[in-house]
């Protein structure tokens, strides 16, 4: 196939945090992606409240569900106009949008006996309609239905950005919920790996949103004013999840507030669980790069990015624990922390629409490598 130049694509994503939309737009010169511009829509608080009342919601109406998803749509092709307002490109020259969408329930496992599903929000027809261009969506279904977790998706990116030819890379993903992937020296015959290391902002901001107000503990400052509640963190860590083998994700449908709730014993002050939480995202990261087994005398970098890496309290927890491991800034690569999974998914349209595969079957357990997402013409 003739190589792939100039040519702009557009990725949206709205994570769990449910913060907002992330806009990137970005160029393909050849096979590497590259940052050109970004908008942040922030999401109303209507609509967070709407959104969030879905996830992993028991019972909802379908005129619930048409009335989010719209609302989520436009909100999108808000972000997506502002996007192209600001960089005085037109629609014409966008190849595509990856659109995410909002996921609202992850169950790679099933549920109850049942089959495997996951279920994000969104509407691409109404989005290439809004925005006048060819739209990918619903990416995650193709790995599922080949037996993969689904989830995390982002690894394969990351191999196209970070892979290095001496150091192993570990790039930690700090949204709602951890996801690590590492990738070892090109020249390793060891394939990349990647999978969800546990909750990382979701808990966090959902006992802040509970005791303080507001919707996340901004740098980590409530965090850092209480103490580790040792015995606490113990009965976390002890969740089976944190010792199960990859391929491994998960979401709100196992981590939140009852399952909080269900470890206290109602003598806790609520900063000291505040303070436990953030240790135990910086514990259960460790754990995971335990797991990997690499050696200690492999050279080893970790990139944070997303909401998260821009918590010093939390980032601190976290070097506490690998010590030895040497923490740098993702803008070093020329992708700035907030705007990787954004990245990701405009990279994942450019895979689709080249007829190429967008996962990586050593991250997600997926049988091959798949052809990722459908595509929704302007």
């Amino acid at each position: 196939m003739k190589a792939d130049t100039n040519r702009y694509y557009i990725g949206l994503m709205s994570g769990t945090s449910l913060d907002g939309i992330d806009a990137a737009l970005v160029c393909m010169e050849a096979t590497t992606p590259r940052l050109i511009a970004t908008h942040a829509e922030a999401m109303p608080d209507e609509l967070y409240q709407r959104l969030l009342a879905l996830c992993h919601a028991p019972s909802v109406s379908f005129a619930e569900l048409a009335l989010a998803e719209a609302a989520f749509c436009r909100l999108q092709a808000r972000a997506v106009q502002t996007l192209l307002e600001t960089t005085g490109m037109p629609p014409t020259q966008i190849q595509a949008i990856g659109s995410h969408g909002q996921t609202i329930e992850h169950a790679p496992g099933g549920h109850d006996g049942g089959p495997a599903y996951t279920l994000q929000l969104d509407n691409p027809s109404l989005l290439a309609e809004l925005t006048g261009c060819a739209v990918v969506g619903d990416f995650r279904r193709r790995d599922l239905a080949a037996g993969g977790q689904a989830a995390p998706l982002a690894p394969a990116f990351h191999q196209a950005v970070f892979a290095s030819e001496e150091h192993h890379q570990l790039i930690l993903n700090l949204g709602g919920f951890a996801n690590l992937t590492w990738l070892p020296p090109r020249a390793s015959e060891r394939k990349p790996l990647g999978f969800d290391t546990g909750p990382a902002n979701v808990l966090l901001d959902a006992w802040y949103q509970r005791h303080q107000g507001g919707r996340f503990d901004h740098d980590g400052r409530w965090a850092a004013s209480g103490y580790v509640d040792t015995t606490l963190l113990e009965r976390l860590l002890a969740e089976p999840f944190f010792q199960q083998a990859p391929p491994r994700s998960t979401g709100r449908e196992m981590f939140h507030l009852p399952w909080l709730e269900s470890h206290l014993r109602g003598a806790e002050t609520s900063a000291d669980v505040q303070a436990t939480l953030a240790e135990l995202t910086a514990a259960s990261v460790a754990q995971g790069i335990i797991q990997l087994g690499l050696d200690d005398t492999d050279p080893v970098v970790l990139i944070p990015c997303g909401g998260g890496a821009h918590n010093p309290d939390l980032l601190a927890r976290l070097a506490g624990y690998v010590p030895n491991i040497a923490l740098r800034d993702s803008a070093d690569w020329g992708w700035p922390a907030d705007w990787m999974e954004a990245g990701a998914f405009a990279w994942l349209a450019h895979q689709r629409l080249h007829g190429l595969p967008g996962n990586l079957p050593s991250v997600t357990g997926a049988r091959g490598p798949r052809i990722l997402g459908g595509i929704y013409a302007p």
